[in-house]
């Protein structure tokens, strides 16, 4: 299973290992990942899953899509060119070693 490490708000790290198919939201959530809401869910409506991807990885994800990029300019912390809601990024194989920080806040 492909690990995903998540940098916390007081600058530790979680990795936990993924079930491919599932989003890094749902991964984060399922592992108690604190600081990444989701409030819906996953449905792409409320960006309180916000997270910076490692810059090192962004080449290994797909771009945001329109509706994605728009919800980034309404994030409650301030957007950065690796900002990605982490309910759109599907963990695949190929995404192992993935590193993801969670922003300041989420409302």
């Amino acid at each position: 299973m492909p690990t995903i490490h998540y940098i916390l708000k007081d600058g530790s790290t979680r990795s936990v290992e993924a079930k491919p198919g599932a989003s890094v939201m749902e991964t984060a959530i399922r592992h108690n990942i604190r600081g990444i809401d989701a409030e819906c869910g996953g449905s792409c409506s409320c960006a309180t899953c916000h997270v910076y991807v490692l810059e090192a990885d962004l080449p290994r994800l797909p771009p945001p899509d329109d509706m994605e990029d728009e919800l980034l300019d309404g994030t409650a912390s301030a957007r950065a060119p690796n900002s990605r809601l982490s309910c759109q990024i599907t963990v695949t194989l190929e995404l192992d070693g993935l590193t993801v920080s969670v922003p300041e806040t989420q409302v």
